[in-house]
């Protein structure tokens, strides 16, 4: 397991396509850099 930062720890991120391989993806990694994150997508169900 790869060790995090916090890099982006009091900063806020916008992911569009949440519920996509590569949104999630990005969710994921700056999550798990600290960042607060706010996501988007199309239906709600691929968001859960």
């Amino acid at each position: 397991m790869s060790q995090t930062t916090q890099q982006f720890a009091g900063k806020t991120a916008l992911i569009t396509g949440g519920g996509t391989v590569i949104g999630r993806a990005a969710t994921i990694a700056l999550a798990a850099e600290g960042c607060a994150i706010t996501v988007a997508g199309r239906t709600a169900a691929t968001l859960e």
